[in-house]
This record gives structure tokens, sequence and C-alpha cells, in this order.
């Protein structure tokens, strides 16, 4: 991305997403996180999606901005299931734009559906983008 339509602080990028069991699975054979929980269909024949799976969402905004990530930072509020569709928002708080490269900070928030009330997961991460 060249740094001149690097998004103004202030950008709310939205990616969404549900997964389904055939992703829990594959990132359980990636991450080698098989606990029963991920494993075993709950009464209503959902797996719980692993939180770092949930957390790929804002890691696409930043590879769609082409961030190379210095921190990221998370907070697990509640689960998700597959089948469940997730939303989320990375909001730019920051973006410092140099010689060769563009500082960039983002909070993140993302919900279950539409509905604030069901925030699963927040945090932010700081980056760089170069040229």
């Amino acid at each position: 991305m060249h740094l001149d339509d690097l998004p103004e602080p202030g950008s709310v990028l939205r990616h969404e997403r549900t997964f389904t069991p055939d992703d829990v699975r594959a990132f359980a054979d990636v991450s080698g996180d098989r606990g029963e929980h991920h494993e075993v269909p709950d009464e209503e024949g959902r797996l719980l999606v692993h939180g770092l799976l949930t957390a790929t969402l804002p890691t696409k905004i930043g590879g769609d901005l082409d961030v190379l990530a210095r921190e990221m930072t998370y907070e697990f509020h509640r689960p998700v299931y597959t089948g469940q569709r997730v939303v989320c928002e990375v909001t730019i708080e920051e973006v410092t734009r140099r010689d060769d490269r563009a500082d960039l900070t983002a909070d993140i928030a993302c919900y279950r559906g539409d509905a604030e009330e069901e925030l699963v997961l927040t945090g932010g991460f700081e980056g760089v983008v170069l040229e």
C-alpha cells in the first residue's frame, strides 16, 4: 500500500466472518490447541471458536493495510461459536508519516452480529507500513 493511501485517524475499517467447524478444526491442526471445548460440539451442535482464531479478523484488516505489527493486544469478553457472525471494527487512532514509512496505531472491537452489547474481543495494535 502506498503511504498516501493509508486511512486517516478516526477511520473505521470493518471485516466480518462466520466461522465454520472446518475453520476450527484447521486452526486446531495449525496451532496444536486441541482442547476438548474446541473439538466436542455443545448441545446446539456448535464448536467453540479459538480466541486467537477470532483474533484473525483484525489481522486481516492490518494485512490489507500492509501493517508490520510491532505489538498486538487482545482481551476476550465472550465466547464465539461456529455459525455466529462476528463483525470486527478497527479504528485508526494515529498515523505518523515519515520519509519511507508510517507508524500506525489502531483500536479493535469485535462483536457477535451487529449488537455492540455482544462484544467478544477488544484490543489494539501498533505497527509500521513501509514505502
